[in-house]
């Protein structure tokens, strides 16, 4: 069998320092002293390599909308109207059994400039040394009505990997685990 040499395309650093992620910044119901408004939850979960394994200091970034499906973004034509509380953007950093956790509220759906509407959910992109491109996936929210219309989760062919999206009730908030290859591999999107 012929034995396979990475090469620097496959590999990248330097790796991440153990404080790359500020205190904090997993709560993005605070900003400048003000609390977001809407429904409050915890979003959080696991990640894990083939065959389970977790992955430690793996950094995760989340952006969104916020309850009234504004974005904090200046490409959103009503950014001036987002939620003054509501930090639209955090990032976490996964512990040594590769558990995560953001304090975040309920995105607000909100309609695509044709008019298509976009169901609730979380942008989240996937950062590791070792990893060349950031991987990049969406989470959608268990018991949503929009779920079945969304053209990004309907998009995700065979249908029988959406629910791979979907983040499942859990106490408090959402639980969403992310496998990063193997059996139940979390669907990653292009840029």
């Amino acid at each position: 069998m012929a034995r396979l040499t990475p090469t620097a395309e496959m590999t990248t650093g330097p790796f991440f320092p153990p404080r790359y992620v500020d205190d904090g910044a997993h709560d993005l119901t605070q900003r400048n002293g003000r609390a977001a408004r809407g429904e409050r939850i915890a979003l959080h979960g696991r990640v894990v390599e083939a065959g389970g394994a977790p992955m430690h200091n793996l950094v995760l970034e989340l952006w969104q909308a916020d309850a009234q499906g504004i974005f904090r973004d200046a490409r959103d034509p009503r950014h001036a109207d987002a939620d003054p509380g509501f930090a639209g953007w955090g990032r976490a950093a996964t512990d040594a059994d590769g558990r995560y956790r953001f304090t975040t509220i309920k995105p607000g759906a909100y309609a695509m400039p044709d008019g298509r509407m976009r169901a609730p959910h979380v942008n989240v992109i996937v950062l590791f040394s070792g990893i060349m491109r950031h991987l990049q996936t969406v989470i959608f929210f268990e018991g949503e009505a929009g779920n079945e219309t969304d053209p990004v989760l309907t998009a995700v062919e065979p249908a029988g990997l959406r629910p791979r999206l979907v983040a499942r009730r859990d106490g408090d908030g959402y639980r969403f685990d992310i496998a990063l290859r193997g059996d139940g591999e979390t669907p990653f999107f292009q840029d």
